[in-house]
């Protein structure tokens, strides 16, 4: 595995790559890739970083594991590659953000246009083994993300925070509330949404309005 991350990360992030824990992790990452089925495709483990620059971040929303499925994880959370039919929970957020906003369903599930806008979209864990859901959990990728979303607590001011569900609201602690905004709600997946924990949270305006508030631009939500 190469750490193929944009250099605006780097003077905040170099420390964390030069931690054994790192190293130990760089290695099982490089094994797993080489034996079996991995996703995201190497060169796509960072796109998060990629396509959202550190002094960019407006926004950060927070996933757990990469989809496992045959060309659905592109390194941003909850997004797949263009072409690929949406998974339940990227179905039910494009589902709130059409009630929130009153933009139609996009035909596209990728959701590079917001990190370009400055969406943060961190899984906790980058990599994931094809169809085993949680294969690359507790080997040093939450270590990392944890610091990632500490490192932006610390060195940035009025970012959004969308915490998703149990494992997301969990990450709360590592945000400086005095300096961020924080939203929670429940996780977009149908077990959650359908039992009345996601629908009309409206995360998506009221993370624009904050946004305003502090003399942001706003973030386009439509996708095509």
């Amino acid at each position: 595995m190469n750490v193929d991350i944009h250099q605006s990360w780097k003077p905040y992030l170099e420390p964390e790559f030069n931690k054994p824990y790192f190293k130990t992790l760089v290695e099982f990452v490089k094994q797993e890739y080489n034996t079996h089925k991995c996703f995201p495709k190497g060169s796509e483990i960072f796109n998060a970083f990629n396509h959202c620059h550190f002094g960019d971040v407006k926004v950060v929303i927070i996933g757990q594991d990469p989809y496992h499925g045959i060309g659905q994880a592109n390194g941003l959370c909850f997004s797949v590659n263009e072409g690929i039919a949406h998974p339940p929970s990227l179905i039910n957020i494009f589902k709130e953000i059409e009630q929130d906003l009153g933009v139609t369903y996009p035909k596209s599930g990728n959701l590079e246009p917001w990190a370009d806008q400055g969406v943060l979209l961190l899984n906790a864990t980058l990599t994931v083994r094809a169809h085993q859901a949680g294969s690359h959990q507790n080997k040093g990728w939450e270590q990392f993300t944890d610091a990632v979303i500490k490192l932006i607590s610390d060195n940035r001011n009025n970012v959004v925070f969308l915490l998703w569900g149990g494992f997301a609201k969990k990450k709360k602690k590592l945000v400086d509330t005095e300096k961020h905004f924080v939203l929670e709600t429940g996780h977009p997946s149908p077990l959650s949404a359908n039992r009345g924990y996601w629908f009309g949270n409206k995360h998506f305006s009221k993370t624009n309005s904050l946004l305003e508030q502090v003399g942001q631009s706003a973030i386009e939500w439509k996708l095509q």
